[in-house]
């Protein structure tokens, strides 16, 4: 077990565990962090907690210091320059005739690292692009491609449901999908009603599953208990 404090950087991002190095860390406490990016600002999610070694990726980096004025004042500035270069970047990409949706950009809080995430069906050579952007920005560019997934995560919108898609709004990670969790649950395995704006399986047919497929086996438990209706001993004549 190891003490460990859960950091986001994101509204609904992926959590991250970071040595809280004696810190009094509160959920909504905003902290600086050494991440393999660079410098960031992430908000704390949880109280400091013990967490079994198995769960953690050692060695753990250390919380630098809880945030400061001056470095929430630099994420909110890194914020709008990255808007910026994130229609800079798309006018580039469109001029290229790359074929590529660019979804958003971030710097570090140093700004020594500034980066684009787009998608893509094909494998695209953005070699050309990377030089011509660290050329505009002054410094190094990352190009990192998301899968259908992240990106509806990032665009949003509603799902079938007539509300906003739980990957944007809450769901931090994604987890397996499959079409027997469909199945146990008696809907009709017509793709278009059983996939979200991402084209794959909606991430709301495991909230129910396991109730459903106990159910299932319950139902089958008696079923085998039952004495059969014509069953037991014949009787004489």
């Amino acid at each position: 077990m190891a003490k460990a404090v859960p950091v986001r950087f994101r509204r609904v991002g992926k959590i991250y565990h970071f040595d809280p190095a004696g810190l009094e860390l509160e959920p909504g406490v905003r902290v600086v962090v050494e991440t393999a990016r660079g410098l960031e600002v992430g908000e704390v999610v949880s109280p400091v907690r013990d967490i079994p070694d198995e769960e953690l990726v050692q060695p753990l980096k250390p919380v630098i210091r809880i945030a400061r004025e001056e470095d929430l004042r630099q994420a909110e500035q890194n914020r709008a320059l990255a808007r910026e270069s994130l229609r800079i970047c798309r006018e580039k990409v469109a001029a290229r005739g790359l074929p590529m949706h660019v979804l958003d950009a971030e710097y570090t809080l140093d700004r020594s690292r500034l980066v684009f995430y787009f998608a893509s069906e094909n494998r695209v050579d953005f070699r050309e692009l990377v030089r011509d952007l660290a050329g505009t920005f002054r410094t190094r560019i990352e190009l990192r491609q998301v899968g259908v997934r992240d990106e509806a995560k990032m665009v949003g919108g509603l799902g079938p449901c007539g509300r906003e898609v739980c990957c944007a709004v809450w769901l931090s990670e994604f987890q397996p999908v499959s079409i027997r969790m469909a199945k146990v649950q008696n809907l009709s395995l017509n793709p278009g009603k059983i996939s979200g704006l991402c084209g794959r399986l909606m991430c709301c047919l495991r909230y129910e599953a396991d109730l459903y497929r106990a159910g299932v086996e319950e139902e089958a438990g008696d079923k085998e208990g039952e004495e059969p209706e014509d069953g037991g001993e014949p009787e004489a004549d």
